[in-house]
């Protein structure tokens, strides 16, 4: 079977590896010509938008899936008339608009945050006067890692990001949460269903920073909780492939935030920590293939490598290190990588990640001197 994948990044990369294994073949579409999964699979450079570069795409594939949100949806549909789409082009609109994804959810009685629509500066004053403060202000499409968001703490702050409301926005009441959450879903072309443990994430300048798998303190219930908010999702796009789904937790209550239609940073961890990866359960999935155990091996830990990383024999250095490189060139704010600890002791497990931070931040302070000095 022959896969295509719309997007050449590190997702992409990973899903490929993963699906070797099982004798299935890859091509990956990206208009890009050094994408990194390029490095493993065949990559056809060409716009997404381009028909004719999608023609020779789909050109000899069985399936076509995606590693990136942000496909245009008319080349998701125009594919969709010519090879089966996993996950379904609906479900690429649905993210895609966080005001649409929002009215989703709620429709399918899931709670969110308040939210608001913002069609222009003139709407903005009036929304935060109805809403209140704090508040954060979305811009409806594209913006991740923290981008296209602005937090007002006050009222008078409206005045100071009303200039960047030239694209339909969405405000939203700030969650006073707990901690944030994933819960990552898979479903098959037979509708087989599976879920994997809630994960506990940590952020920091809005890019996740460390995953830890299983979530500590999560009762059945909560657990339960999150699986009906995915399986709600599920249902109603038709969803074939990995769902992500990120989640505030608020006392025994979750609150949906937004959704990923594809394989997830939170759910990197899987490789080693779990039965069967997010990526081969994706894969997997898409190709009709019976799904995998999404049962761990151990408790887990993942930590982004964010812009630059330390020397790679200094991780390798610590016990139970497993560190994944996507071949991307170091540049500030990127995710060139990522390092999984596994370890039953959830306590050693927290040393590790609390010493490879530390070589991250003291590594960054010596990167930095050297560049200005």
């Amino acid at each position: 079977m022959r896969v295509g994948i719309l997007g050449g990044g590190q997702l992409g990369r990973m899903l490929a590896l993963a699906g070797y294994p099982l004798g299935l073949e890859f091509r990956l579409l990206d208009p890009v010509p050094d994408a990194c999964g390029g490095q493993v699979a065949e990559l056809m450079v060409g716009a997404m938008d381009d028909t004719y570069a999608l023609e020779r795409f789909c050109n000899g594939l069985d399936v076509v899936t995606l590693e990136w949100e942000n496909v245009p949806v008319e080349a998701a549909k125009f594919i969709a008339e010519r090879v089966p789409v996993y996950p379904p082009p609906q479900a690429l609109e649905a993210s895609q608009d966080r005001l649409v994804e929002k009215s989703m959810f709620a429709r399918l009685g899931i709670e969110t945050a308040p939210f608001l629509a913002v069609d222009g500066p003139a709407n903005l004053a009036p929304a935060v006067a109805q809403m209140g403060t704090p508040a954060v202000l979305k811009t409806r499409r594209l913006g991740y890692d923290g981008k296209g968001q602005w937090l007002l703490r006050e009222d008078k702050d409206a005045e100071g990001v009303a200039p960047f409301v030239v694209v339909p926005c969405i405000l939203e009441g700030f969650v006073r949460f707990e901690r944030e959450l994933s819960i990552l879903a898979v479903r098959s072309t037979t509708g087989e269903t599976r879920f994997y443990p809630l994960v506990e994430n940590h952020h920091r300048e809005g890019i996740l920073r460390v995953s830890y798998a299983p979530a500590p303190h999560v009762s059945k219930k909560l657990q339960s909780q999150a699986e009906d908010i995915a399986a709600r999702v599920l249902d109603e796009l038709g969803y074939v492939g990995l769902l992500a789904i990120e989640l505030f937790q608020v006392d025994d209550r979750l609150l949906a935030n937004e959704m990923a239609p594809r394989v997830h940073n939170s759910g990197h961890w899987s490789i080693e920590g779990a039965v069967t990866s997010q990526f081969e359960n994706h894969v997997r999935a898409v190709a009709g293939l019976p799904l995998g155990s999404t049962e761990i091996v151990a408790s887990s830990a993942m930590v982004n490598l964010i812009g630059d990383h330390p020397p790679l024999e200094t991780m390798l250095a610590l016990p139970g290190a497993h560190v994944h490189f996507y071949g991307k060139e170091p540049r500030a704010g990127r995710k060139i990588g990522h390092v999984t600890f596994v370890d039953d002791d959830e306590s050693k497990l927290r040393k590790s990640v609390e010493h490879l931070q530390g070589l991250i931040q003291n590594h960054d302070v010596s990167y930095t001197a050297r560049k200005t000095s």
